[in-house]
This record gives structure tokens, C-alpha cells and sequence, in this order.
């Protein structure tokens, strides 16, 4: 058939022009679309930018704040995004690597610090929720020179082989013996009524969420025993 011959049919079948206007519609709702999906930024700055298109570019930008902490006994003041985990603001804005981030989802106790004498995963919490807080890490127990009794423990019962989670079990550590000091049962306790003592079944179980991949259990639990053992 010649294109002539095409044409003249088209013309005089109704459905193949409907078709063709139909083909046409989607093409243009297709490009339409594609081009509203576009990324904006550039776009959303000039002055005459749809709304929706400046609004998306304002969200993009953070929101800043300042926050002022005691950490390690020394009061620090940020300015820092409101995403911003604790984690991150020890390890990025201070310059304390001490606290580790492992799971970066609060099941390794890696990032376990010590907040107002309680200990948490500084993975799962804001910096801007411990405005006013005292904060202590790793750093802050103890250094080679002067270590806490809970890091030479650590020393002397080879409670680590990597090291990496060893931080984070020892602020563990050191807030489990204050809980236990403080008549906190766990779900280990025979007697929530009676005074909390150490054992290795409360250690082991208030230490489940730090986890050490080297295996170094029963060292660890060792070290706490002896440090526990001293304060009595």
C-alpha cells in the first residue's frame, strides 16, 4: 500500500484517527509527568518557581540548633542538624572515636555511653534531646595512664581481642553495677523484692545487648565479677 493509499484510509476510518489522538494523549501525559518528577533545586530558585517547587527546596535544607552538654565533665556547646545522632555528634563534632559505631541500628551496644548515670545506645537517640545532659564515653572513665578499675579489670581478664565493642562493654559494665548498686531487678532476679546482688546469670543478662563477636563472654564476665567483687 503507498503512503497515499495509507493516508486515505485513515481518513476514512473514524477508530484510526481515535486511535492516533489517543496515542498522542499519552505520549504528552507521559513527558508531562516525567518533566513535574525532574529534580527542582535548580528550578525551585528562581522567583517565579511554583510553590511546591520552593517548598521542596526548603525542606532539603537542615535545620540547625544549638545544643549545650557536659561531656566528660566539660561543658560543650554545638550547632547541630536536628538528624544528628548523639553517636555522630561524639565520634564527628568532638572528636571522641572511643564510643564505636557498630550495628548503627542499637543491637551491637557498640555506641553505649553513659547519659546522667544510665547507660544507652547513643545509635538510637537525637543530639538534641540531651541538651543540659551529662554525658560520659569511654574517654571520660579513663585513659592508659590513669584507667578506671573497670578497664584494668578488662586488662588483666583479656575481657576483649579486637577491641571494637570493648568501649561500649565497659560504659555497659560500669551502669550495670550502678543499677545493681541501686536495687534494679533484671528479668533474671529470683526475688524483685530483695536487694540486687552480683552474679554471673544477672551479669550475663544485663549485658545481653552488647554483643562480642571475638566471643570473649566469659572474660568479660570475669573482669565485672572481680570489679563488683571490690566494692562490696
Amino acid at each position: 500500500m503507498s503512503r497515499t493509499e495509507n493516508t486515505d484510509s485513515n481518513a476514512q476510518d473514524p477508530g484510526a484517527s481515535a486511535l492516533e489522538l489517543s496515542r498522542r494523549k499519552l505520549l504528552i501525559g507521559a513527558a508531562a509527568t516525567a518533566a513535574a518528577s525532574a529534580p527542582t533545586k535548580g528550578y525551585a530558585q528562581q522567583p517565579g518557581a511554583p510553590a511546591s517547587a520552593r517548598a521542596g527546596a526548603a525542606a532539603e535544607t537542615p535545620t540547625v540548633v544549638k545544643v549545650g552538654m557536659t561531656v566528660n565533665g566539660t561543658p560543650r556547646d554545638l550547632d547541630v542538624d536536628t538528624r544528628t545522632t548523639l553517636l555522630d555528634a561524639l565520634r564527628e563534632r568532638l572528636s571522641l572515636p572511643g564510643t564505636k559505631k557498630g550495628c548503627d541500628h542499637g543491637q551491637c551496644g557498640a555506641c553505649t555511653v553513659i547519659v546522667d548515670g544510665r547507660r544507652i545506645n547513643s545509635c538510637l537517640t537525637l543530639a538534641v534531646m540531651h541538651d543540659g545532659d551529662s554525658i560520659t564515653t569511654i574517654e571520660g572513665l579513663g585513659d592508659p595512664r590513669r584507667m578506671h578499675p573497670m578497664q584494668a579489670a578488662f586488662v588483666k581478664h583479656d575481657g576483649y581481642q579486637c577491641g571494637y565493642c570493648t568501649p561500649g562493654q565497659i560504659c555497659s559494665a560500669v551502669a550495670m553495677l550502678g543499677e545493681i548498686e541501686a536495687g534494679i531487678p533484671s528479668h533474671v532476679s529470683g526475688d524483685l523484692t530483695a536487694a540486687a546482688t552480683v552474679s554471673a546469670d544477672e551479669i550475663r543478662e544485663r549485658m545481653s545487648g552488647n554483643i562480642c563477636r571475638c566471643g570473649a563472654y566469659s572474660n568479660i564476665v570475669d573482669a565485672i565479677t572481680e570489679v563488683a567483687g571490690s566494692k562490696a
